[in-house]
Formats: C-alpha cells, structure tokens, sequence
C-alpha cells in the first residue's frame, strides 16, 4: 500500500519506519523540505520503501494519507496536499493548546479536531486514530506480551476496516470507536496519557489496554 505521511517528526517518522519495516508499505513523507539532512537520514534508515517530496506530492500517490503535523500546521497543511476528494485521511493529531497549567485543548465538547480537520478536508474519508499514546508506542506497543489498545474513529463504514488492519498491522489491538465524532472523547483520552506521561511522572513507556473478563 502506498502511504503518504504528512510530517517527518517523532510522531510521522516513527510511523513511516514502522509500516515500511513492519508491511512492507511504501512510505512517501510529504514536508516542507525533503532534502534536509534530518530527512535524509530518515530515508537511509528506512531503505528503498521510503521517499521524501512535497505533501502535494506525498498525497497525489498515495492510497492513505496520514496527517502527523503540530496542530498550529494542520489546516494550511492540509490545503497544502491539493485535491484529496475520495482518499483516507487518518488525523493523528491532538489539538493542543499551551496555557499558563500546561498544554491543554484547544476545541472539545461541542466538536474535535479530528472534526475541524473533516471540514478543511472537503471530500476525504477521515479517520481518528494513533493519537492516544506516544511515539515510543508507535514503534512498539506490545508490553510483555499485551497489545496496548488503539482506537479508530469514523463515519465511512465501508473503509474502516481498511484503517483498522493499517493500526493493527503496527501490533496494537484495535477497536471501532464509532463515527468521527467520537474524536472528542478520543482527544481528552489522549490528554491524559499527556497528563500522566509528562506531568505525573510516569514517563512515556506505558500504553493503555483493554481488559476482558
């Protein structure tokens, strides 16, 4: 599958390598400038499954599009991709939001980001997902033997699976969490690994699970 990732990060490039190595997918990143040296070398770590250009040429090839940027970029970077009518668009991105007690959301309650994002998107699948845990996570989220949980939101049905086996394929178990507007209880989710990652002192190496009786 040809997948378009949208931000070479911590967040973008951990993806990137993990499906390249993982599924064998072909990684196109699409940022602002591909020959830098970060990039390069991100190239070289991953092998021939990965290229690097613009995001309106990341996304013009790709069967998936993954949207990884800062929130603050979100927008202009999804009018940067050019015509996206009818392509999965997978938003990874929390919207936060830096205040005087520490980084926060910037929407909620009444709509998400993930939403917002449905709306620059104009006639793109959007999905949620990737976007509870951290990117330590992403490259690994098997703990002694237990998939940590990721959940997917979205209204397409008929798509969804196709989502669902992508996040599944990085070893998470994944669960349908129902339409897109499920991202606003998605986002607050995230916030609270945030929360207890970086405030609370757990530190960045533990994911949520899910439990059956």
């Amino acid at each position: 599958m040809k997948l378009a990732i949208i931000g070479a990060g911590n967040v973008g490039g951990t993806l990137g390598t993990a499906w390249a190595k993982k599924a064998g997918h072909e990684i196109f990143f699409g940022i602002r400038d591909p020959k830098s040296d970060k990039v390069q070398e991100l190239l070289r770590s991953i092998g021939s499954n990965a290229r690097a250009g613009t995001p309106a040429e990341a996304a013009a090839s790709a069967d998936i599009i993954v949207l990884t940027v800062p929130w603050a970029q979100a927008e202009a970077a999804i009018r940067s991709l050019g015509d996206i009518k009818g392509k999965i668009l997978i938003d990874v991105i929390n919207p936060i939001a830096m205040g005087p007690g520490g980084p926060g959301l910037e929407v909620g309650h009444t709509t998400s980001g993930a939403e917002k994002v449905q709306g620059w998107a104009a006639g793109a699948s959007v999905f949620k997902a990737l976007n509870t845990t951290g990117a330590g996570n992403m490259a690994n989220p098997v703990f002694h033997g237990v998939k940590s949980v990721m959940f997917v939101a979205g209204d397409d049905d008929a798509r969804k699976k196709t989502v669902l086996d992508l996040v599944g394929e990085l070893g998470f178990e994944t669960i349908d969490a129902g339409p897109l507007r499920t991202a606003r209880l998605l986002e607050p989710h995230a916030m609270l690994w945030i929360h207890l990652a970086l405030v609370r002192g757990l530190g960045r190496d533990w994911a949520f699970s899910i439990v059956r009786r």
